[in-house]
């Protein structure tokens, strides 16, 4: 479990670049792309220690995508309001049960 710390900044960095990749969308600040860029560089930084103390490459990957998209799609829904179609509920839910799977031994 030393993979889990790593993990969990890797996606917290990812989830503040997308924030900040979002902002300079709207065009809030002109500079944010430069925060967006350095949060991804650093979050992957972090995945790269998650790699080394266990994740598994496979595991990982899936487990990364789902949870940073769940938190994405969770920031997009409450904090910008956009609009979460049916699928899109769906998917979120299914991204749950597969985590689920993924814990399951």
């Amino acid at each position: 479990m030393l993979w889990l710390a790593p993990f969990i900044l890797l996606i917290t960095f990812e989830l503040v670049a997308d924030i900040f990749a979002k902002e300079w969308t709207l065009g809030h600040h002109g500079y944010f792309w430069i925060l967006a860029l350095i949060s991804y560089c650093i979050g992957n930084f972090f995945w790269l220690f998650a790699l080394k103390n266990g994740t598994g490459l496979a595991r990982g990957a899936i487990m990364f995508s789902l949870a940073s998209e769940i938190l994405a799609i969770g920031v997009a829904f409450y904090y910008y309001h956009e609009h979460i179609s049916i699928h899109q509920w769906i998917g979120i839910g299914l991204g749950m049960i597969a985590l689920g799977f993924l814990f399951w031994e």
